[in-house]
């Protein structure tokens, strides 16, 4: 007969024992709670105001943010902080992928760092056409100025705007400002001869170029050359210090083809080596003699002014943009649009003047 009785297994599992608890619910729960507070604006506004960092950072963040419901919050940051700004020197820095912007710029900020400058640098990183991301790696590249008290690093992706800045580089500006540094420095992505946008907010531009990257003939090309108040030549060191020379040269050449600058600056060339900080004090000097002679024929303040002016324009145009893109009607029409042009079906203008028409008939009033 069939004994169907089950057989015991061999396999045994015992009862588990309780672990102890290691974490405190009281700590989880204070840890939670902050995660899940948003500061208010007025928070935010104090925190800057007494030079905290981590609230600067997050008002940068706010401000930088595309998301509709922020702006109203970030407005009310931006105009608490105006008072405060307009009370440092902003100077923008730009050149070739490969030039040393960052090692020029931790070496540049120690410097103004051990004469007692508070230095914020906005770094601006180019964002990938095809993934949309960005590295952001500029806290990595500045490890000895990131740990300095008296300076401030914040990476931006540039996204979709163009100029070698990010979207919100002028705001962020008046945020450091207010936060109490007084020497800004702008790094931009280093795209070439097309940074115009970063020469509209910045009191002095500075190029920094390689050896052997130019000649006279720099001067009839015109472009970033021709906005530069000073250019650099660096990695001035070792082997290249004479091919440096050369190029300093050259470059004296090149600017002898410009006109006069209506700030009435004569563009200074000279070198230097971000390795050994070789030179790098000479740049301040030229820096500060700029400021003088502009301070002197009134001309800071006049560019100051025509800077304000430009970013009331580009606020415009980018608010603009924004809320055309983010209107339901244009938002439903867009992909059938696109893809009616992909079909030759319509073309590229009449599309385009379709949707600007279902936009401004379909905008809400204010």
């Amino acid at each position: 007969m069939l004994n169907l009785k089950p057989k015991k297994s061999a396999l045994k599992e015992n009862e588990g024992v309780a672990q102890p608890e290691i974490i405190s619910a009281s700590s989880v729960a204070q840890i939670q709670s902050l995660r899940k507070k948003i500061p208010t604006a007025e928070e935010l506004v104090d925190g800057i105001l007494n030079g905290d960092k981590t609230a600067l950072s997050r008002s940068i963040t706010l401000v930088e943010s595309t998301n509709p419901s922020h702006l109203e919050r970030a407005n009310e940051v931006i105009k608490s902080c105006l008072p405060h700004a307009n009370k440092s020197v902003r100077i923008g820095i730009t050149g070739v992928p490969g030039v040393g912007k960052s090692t020029f710029i931790e070496a540049f900020g120690k410097y103004l760092t051990f004469l007692g400058k508070k230095v914020a640098v906005l770094a601006v990183d180019p964002s990938s056409s095809i993934s949309h991301g960005s590295i952001l790696g500029d806290k990595t590249r500045m490890e000895e100025l990131v740990k300095d008290e008296n300076a401030y690093i914040r990476p931006s992706a540039s996204g979709e705007s163009l100029g070698g800045v990010a979207r919100k580089t002028r705001e962020s500006i008046i945020l450091c400002e207010a936060c109490g540094f007084d020497t800004i420095l702008i790094e931009t992505v280093g795209v070439g001869q097309s940074e115009t946008a970063v020469h509209s907010m910045v009191d002095f531009f500075l190029l920094l170029n390689l050896a052997g990257a130019g000649d006279e003939l720099q001067g009839i090309k015109r472009g970033i050359v021709e906005m530069a108040d000073a250019i650099i030549i660096n990695k001035a060191d070792g082997d290249n210090i004479k091919r440096a020379r050369l190029a300093k040269i050259e470059y004296n050449r090149a600017l002898h083809l410009f006109p006069m600058k209506s700030s009435g600056w004569s563009p200074k060339v000279t070198t230097c080596s971000a390795l050994t900080n070789e030179g790098i004090d000479d740049v301040w000097e030229t820096i500060l003699s700029y400021f003088t002679l502009t301070q002197e024929n009134g001309y800071f303040e006049t560019k100051r002014k025509d800077q304000n002016q430009y970013w009331l324009l580009e606020t415009i145009n980018d608010q603009l943009k924004t809320n055309f893109y983010n209107h339901p009607d244009v938002q439903k029409l867009l992909e059938e649009n696109k893809k009616a042009v992909q079909n030759s079906e319509i073309s590229p203008f009449a599309a385009a003047q379709h949707l600007l028409n279902v936009y401004q008939n379909n905008k809400p009033n204010k």
